[in-house]
């Protein structure tokens, strides 16, 4: 059992000890995965901890790293990012991409 974090997230864990995840050590890891795949109530979890403001600071920190195109634009919407700004990240990726395949 772990006690800093809720039982809800286990699942998003599956991969680790779930009991040795802790929010100061894994921070960016547990919001990672439930931006990418947590459910209503793994949301509603990290909103409550973080709040709106705070998670639109970490996302534009990581310029959207760990997170697919689809899921990015979904967070654009709800935590209302800067369009131009999602575009941006998404364009540097592509570029990498591109680059990397001599387009």
């Amino acid at each position: 059992m772990n006690r800093e974090l809720p039982d809800h997230l286990k699942d998003l864990f599956w991969d680790r000890d779930f009991g040795s995840i802790t929010w100061a050590s894994h921070r960016d890891l547990v919001i990672s995965r439930i931006l990418s795949c947590g459910t209503y109530e793994d949301i509603r979890w990290l909103l409550r901890k973080l709040g709106a403001d705070e998670l639109r600071s970490w996302m534009t920190a990581r310029r959207g790293r760990g997170l697919e195109a689809r899921q990015l634009r979904f967070w654009e919407v709800i935590l209302d990012l800067p369009e131009g700004e999602v575009d941006a990240w998404l364009e540097e990726r592509d570029g990498v991409w591109d680059r990397r395949v001599g387009r």
